[in-house]
Order: structure tokens, then sequence, then C-alpha cells
């Protein structure tokens, strides 16, 4: 006689029970993997289906490229004329540096040309002889001439003498009274000291004698 026994709870414990329960388990598993693989092969599927983010552009508001471009010319051009006056400032100070090098105030004189007249003398040219020896010439052209004459005025030299008396002469040519050749002469005697000498030149009208005059004025 087969005997057959129960266990706990009532499950079949015996032979072919216990293949059962194996199978079953076995089919149970096979189904969980299942799932579990479709699961992930579903998750994949739409983390690769998602589309990526795209990266931020940084612009400002209503920024084109051509009003980037013209903002950027704008600020070079800006900076072109900043250096453009540094250079004029930085020339000016080397020039004066060079001056004060060459030209010591102890020993530098300085002479200037100004003009007021009108009807009785026109310009041509100007000599200077300091102490007898030429130190400059100078030719004018219409243009130069009409610029004295409209209230300019012209260093026409500069340099060194010796300390105590010292003397300057001034020779003018051009065309006087009803156009005729004109040629005078003004001299100065001016003593040097240890403070810059400047002498001005000037060329006016005499309406008493109906002819130009030259005057020389020595400062200080």
């Amino acid at each position: 006689m087969r005997r057959i026994a129960f266990g706990v709870g009532g499950r079949d414990t015996g032979p072919s029970g216990g293949k059962r329960n194996r199978n079953g388990v076995a089919r149970g598993c096979a189904t969980l993997l299942l799932l579990l693989g479709t699961s992930f092969a579903f998750g994949t599927d739409t983390q690769s289906a998602a589309p990526s983010p795209k990266p931020a552009v940084s612009e400002r508001p209503g920024a084109s490229p051509d009003a980037d471009a013209a903002h950027t010319n704008a600020a070079l051009a800006g900076q072109m004329e900043d250096i453009k006056k540094n250079l004029v400032e930085l020339k000016r100070d080397l020039s004066v540096l060079e001056e004060d090098l060459l030209y010591p105030a102890s020993t530098q004189v300085a002479v200037y040309l100004s003009m007021d007249v009108g009807a009785f003398f026109a310009l041509d040219s100007v000599t200077l002889k300091m102490n007898g020896k030429d130190v400059t010439h100078y030719l004018y052209t219409d243009k130069q001439a009409d610029a004295l004459f409209r209230g300019g005025v012209q260093r026409l030299y500069v340099g060194n003498v010796k300390q105590g008396n010292n003397r300057l002469t001034a020779f003018f040519t051009g065309r006087g009274p009803e156009g005729r050749d004109y040629k005078r002469a003004a001299t100065v005697e001016f003593e040097k000291t240890f403070e810059p000498t400047t002498i001005e030149l000037k060329i006016s009208d005499s309406e008493a004698k109906y002819q130009p005059e030259f005057v020389a004025t020595v400062s200080p």
C-alpha cells in the first residue's frame, strides 16, 4: 500500500508534488526575469528617445552682430583718440624739455614778430643779426604775411647769447607806399641776465608819416 503524507498547510510533499512545486518556482522566476527585462528595455528606449537639452546661449536682448561690431568700433575709436591726445601732450612736453636743455634761462633769447599794418607795408622777408652775425632769414608767402596781418605772432628765433651787453638788428624788406620796394632796419641793445630774454619786433602803420614803423621791445 502507498503512503500519502500531508505537510503543514495541506501542501503535497510527495515525489510528484515536489516536482510540481519546483516547476512552478521555475516558471515564476522566468516570468520575473521576463518582466524585469521588458522594464529595463522600455526605460532604455525612453531615455534614448528623450531629446537632449540645448545649451544656453548668452545674448544681449535685441543685440545683433552689426550692433556689436559698431559698439566695438566705437570703443576702439575712443581709445585711438585718447592715444593721439597723449602723444600730442608727450610731444609738447618733450619739446619744452629739449628747449630747456638746449637754451638755458641764463643764456636764452627769443625773438618774436607781429604786425599791425594795412596800407603802407607788405612784408616779403626778415633777416636777423645777433652781435653782427646772421642768425636767421625768413621769406614770407602771401598766406603767411596775411596771417601776421590778422594778428598772428611768429617766433623768428631762439638761441643763446653771452651774459652782458648784446645787439640785435632786424632787416625788413617788402613793398612800401605806392608799391615801391622798401627796406628798413631796426636795432636794439639789451643786457642779458640770468632770466630768459624776449624781444618783440612790431611793424605798424604811422598815419602821421604815411609810412610803416619798425619797433623792437625787450622784456624783462
